[in-house]
C-alpha cells in the first residue's frame, strides 16, 4: 500500500495527528481513495476577512489540502510532490459553517498531474473551485520531503 494513503486513513482514523496547517486552521481529512480525497473545515469568526466573510486564503488553503492528498495517493514509495500552479475561483460569500473540499486528480502523468478541487457548504452549493498544476518528485528531488 502507498505510504502516503495509509498514514492518511491512519489520521482519519486518529492514530496520527493531522499536519501542523491543518491544526492551526482547522480542517481535517475525512475520507481518502486513490486520487480523491475530502477535508471539512468548519468555518467560524477565527476565519473572517476584514469584512466578516470568509478569508480567500482559509479556502485556498482547505481546496490546496484535498488536491494536495488526492495526488499524494496515486504517488509510489519514495516519491512526493511540489505544486507549479494554483488557481482558486471564489463563488460565493461564506460567513460560518460546514464546508467540504474534494479534491480529484484530473489527468494524472509521470511527472506533471492536474487536479482539481470544489468546495461546497452544508447545502452542497458550490463555494469555490480550484485546480492546480503538480509536479512528482524522485530520487534525489524527492530526498528530505
Amino acid at each position: 500500500m502507498n505510504r502516503i494513503l495509509d498514514n492518511a486513513r491512519k489520521m482519519i482514523a486518529g492514530e496520527l495527528p493531522p499536519p501542523p496547517i491543518g491544526a492551526l486552521i482547522g480542517f481535517r481529512l475525512v475520507s481518502i481513495e486513490t486520487g480523491r480525497a475530502q477535508f471539512v473545515l468548519d468555518a467560524d469568526a477565527r476565519h473572517a476577512n476584514p469584512m466578516g466573510t470568509l478569508h480567500g486564503g482559509v479556502l485556498c488553503d482547505v481546496a490546496d489540502a484535498a488536491m494536495g492528498m488526492a495526488w499524494a495517493s496515486t504517488l509510489d514509495e519514495g516519491e512526493t510532490f511540489t505544486t507549479l500552479e494554483l488557481k482558486i475561483n471564489f463563488l460565493k460569500p461564506v460567513w460560518t459553517g460546514r464546508l467540504t473540499a474534494t479534491g480529484r486528480v484530473v489527468k494524472g502523468g509521470r511527472t506533471v498531474g492536474l487536479v482539481e478541487c470544489d468546495v461546497v457548504d452544508a447545502k452542497e452549493r458550490l463555494v469555490a473551485r480550484a485546480s492546480s498544476t503538480v509536479l512528482t518528485l524522485r530520487g534525489a528531488e524527492a530526498a528530505g520531503r
